[in-house]
C-alpha cells in the first residue's frame, strides 16, 4: 500500500510492521523501484512509534491481531499520531457477535487475534473523540479475494512442500476454504472505516471522491 501510495500519488509514507520477512520484502522493494525519498519502513510496533504525526493513518488487516483488551490502544495511537483534521482509514475484519474468535483458529492460525464488531469499533471511535464519515462493507470482495489465495495456495504446493509438512498443508486448506465459506454466509464481514480527528468539513461530500 505503501509503495502504490508512493507511485501513484507521490506520498511520502511510513510503513511499521511486525513481520521480519515483510519488512525484508518491503525493504528490497523500495530499492527496486527507487522509492527511498518517499517511502520508510519500520520493524516497529505501532505503539511504539512516536514523535512524529500524519495527515494519514492507514491500517490494512492489523486490528483483527491487537486483542479485544487492546481495541482502546489501538484508538489512542491512531488520536495522538493523527494531525488536527487528519483523516483515519480502517480496514479490518468484523464479526457479528461479540464472541470474536473460533477456538480452532485461535490455537492453530492466528493465536491472540479477535474479530471486533462494528458496534465496538464505533463505540471506540465515539470514546476517543474521532468523527466517523464512512463504513462500507467489502464481504464478497473478501469471499472472493479468500478463494483465488485457496487457488493460489494449490497452485503453489510443491514449493510449499520445501518447507512445510502435510499437518500444515491441510490446516491452511482448511483455513482458507472455511474462512471463504464464512465470508459467502455471512457470518463474519469485512469494514473499512474513515474517520478524522476533530471535524473536517474539506472532505469530499460522496463516495465517488472519498478514498482518494
Amino acid at each position: 500500500m505503501i509503495l502504490a501510495a508512493a507511485q501513484s500519488y507521490r506520498l511520502k509514507a511510513v510503513g511499521i510492521t511486525l513481520s521480519e520477512e515483510q519488512y525484508d520484502k518491503v525493504c528490497g522493494r523500495i530499492e527496486e523501484e527507487n522509492l527511498n525519498h518517499l517511502v520508510d519502513v519500520q520493524l516497529l510496533d505501532y505503539r511504539e512509534l512516536k514523535d512524529q504525526t500524519f495527515d494519514r493513518v492507514v491500517s490494512i488487516g492489523m486490528l483483527e491481531h491487537v486483542g479485544k483488551e487492546h481495541l482502546g490502544e489501538y484508538f489512542a495511537a491512531v488520536e495522538r499520531l493523527l494531525e488536527e483534521k487528519g483523516i483515519s482509514l480502517l480496514h479490518t475484519i468484523t464479526g457479528r457477535d461479540e464472541r470474536g474468535t473460533n477456538s480452532w483458529i485461535n490455537k492453530y492460525i492466528f493465536p491472540g487475534g479477535y474479530i471486533p464488531t462494528v458496534s465496538e469499533l464505533i463505540k471506540h471511535m465515539e470514546i476517543y473523540g474521532f468523527y466517523l464519515y464512512d463504513a462500507e462493507s467489502l464481504r464478497n470482495h473478501y469471499t472472493r479475494t479468500l478463494e483465488h489465495w485457496a487457488q493460489n495456495f494449490e497452485q503453489a504446493l510443491p514449493l510449499i512442500r520445501e518447507s512445510k509438512d502435510e499437518t500444515f498443508i491441510r490446516m491452511w486448506r482448511l483455513y482458507l476454504n472455511s474462512a471463504a465459506a464464512s465470508f459467502h454466509s455471512g457470518n463474519i464481514d469485512l469494514h473499512q472505516f474513515l474517520f478524522s480527528k476533530g471535524p473536517n468539513n474539506h472532505l469530499p461530500w460522496t463516495r465517488d471522491y472519498i478514498y482518494k
